[in-house]
């Protein structure tokens, strides 16, 4: 293998660490409430660093998960492939990359974004690394619900990167997302049952079962539908949001019936895949009616 491979190969480990997936999401969300905060078009320099600076903390925040959950993840189809179950990197190589790409995220924010950002940032980097992966998902099915608060908080963070403050109407945002986490991660969970229990994690599907999951499902997405209305409701958007959240809401309704009466695990792999859709397309509405 030569040099350039190897580089290559480590660069690719470092990167899963991040899990980019999850991250590109926190990203979009974090970039349509920079958006939103203003009526015109925010400074581009002030997005550029909080992007970057988000990007890097969300990243770090994702390593140390890898990092504490080593052990679970080893135990799991889905996830016995990453850098650290599998060997390809260490503990102390985690504990470095995170702590220099979550040092160097709030250094950014910090110097070229604002100290509130840098403030909340490192509050939501605490509530997933430590408070939702040490404390809670290991102890309660209702890890996913009370942890996702700080999952929730991306679209908070990119307005307080261009208002230096946090109004309703972010808070508004923050609402939709924590809304959206538990019907979306126990659409997952559910497909993912044997999973969860061979690791022994208390998700939901495996303390109370498959149907009581699902009947969660139907009652966060009717949940979900009503928080989503209130961008409306406020006068935060106008119709062309409306209506799009009432589709969306409706359809992701429909596959929350379905799965409740009809079980099967490619109809909950549908179910989740939507809930990414589903969000993405929502926040999208959400900007295009900004500036409509």
């Amino acid at each position: 293998m030569t040099a350039l491979t190897l580089a290559e190969s480590r660069f690719r480990q470092f990167l899963a660490l991040a899990k980019p997936r999850v991250v590109s999401l926190i990203v979009f969300c974090a970039v349509i409430g920079m958006f939103l905060a203003t009526p015109d078009l925010p400074d581009p320099a002030v997005v550029f660093a909080a992007t970057v600076g988000i990007a890097l903390v969300a990243g770090a925040a994702a390593a140390i998960n890898c990092l504490v959950e080593r052990t679970i993840d080893a135990k799991m189809s889905r996830t016995s492939w990453r850098p650290l179950p599998s060997g390809a990197l260490t503990p102390t190589q985690t504990l470095v990359f995170a702590s220099l790409v979550g040092a160097g995220g709030l250094a950014i924010l910090g110097a070229w974004v604002n100290p509130l950002t840098m403030w909340l940032t490192l509050g939501t980097f605490v509530g997933y690394a430590i408070v939702y992966t040490v404390l809670l998902k290991p102890a309660t099915p209702q890890n996913i619900v009370i942890g996702g608060a700080s999952g929730a908080m991306p679209p908070v963070l990119g307005w307080a990167a261009v208002q230096d403050a946090v109004p309703p109407e972010a808070l508004i945002l923050f609402l939709i997302i924590f809304a959206w986490t538990p019907p979306h991660f126990w659409s997952l969970a559910l497909y993912r049952t044997a999973d969860y229990a061979r690791a022994g994690l208390p998700m939901l599907p495996v303390t109370h079962g498959s149907r009581y999951t699902r009947l969660m499902i139907v009652l966060y997405t009717a949940v979900l539908i009503a928080v989503s209305l209130l961008p409306y409701a406020i006068r935060m958007s106008g119709l062309l949001y409306l209506a799009s959240a009432l589709v969306l809401g409706a359809v992701f309704a429909a596959y929350a019936v379905a799965l409740y009466l009809r079980y099967s695990d490619a109809l909950a792999r549908r179910t989740f895949a939507y809930s990414i859709f589903y969000l993405a397309a929502l926040f999208s509405a959400l900007l295009v009616d900004h500036y409509w």
